[in-house]
């Protein structure tokens, strides 16, 4: 696949896709005699996984390690699996978070509603 091709299919631009692969997020894509590269489905699937953990909020660092991680082989299959558990559990600390913030908005917007339907009461009753 070409980088418009991959771009187009996981919505990610060109640039970033160069990017990845600069900074050795995903593994050096193979160039076709033209020199323009050429994704393979290997490819691809390591820039699904990264696009997940971008859209998961994990930081760039911590992918370039993990991707570090993976190259040495699996002697750092023990490192890689800490460094992926240290993760979840502070995504699984950030959507409570979340919860308790979606749990303070709904508190708030509900107390809004019920201004709102005093509010209109109150002016019926001066229409009477």
């Amino acid at each position: 696949m070409t980088i418009t091709e991959v771009s187009k299919k996981y919505g990610l631009s060109a640039d970033t896709l160069r990017y990845y692969e600069r900074v050795g997020l995903i593994p050096e894509v193979n160039r076709n005699k033209s020199g323009i590269r050429d994704y393979t489905e290997e490819d691809c699937k390591w820039v699904e996984f990264i696009k997940c953990m971008r859209s998961a909020g994990l930081p760039i660092e911590v992918l370039i390690e993990y991707v570090t991680l993976f190259k040495q082989g699996n002697e750092t299959i023990e490192a890689r699996k800490e460094l992926l558990t240290d993760q979840r559990k502070q995504l699984v600390e950030k959507m409570e978070d979340i919860k308790k913030t979606i749990e303070r908005l709904d508190y708030k917007i509900e107390r809004y509603e019920q201004a709102v339907v005093i509010k209109e009461n109150e002016l019926r009753r001066t229409d009477d």
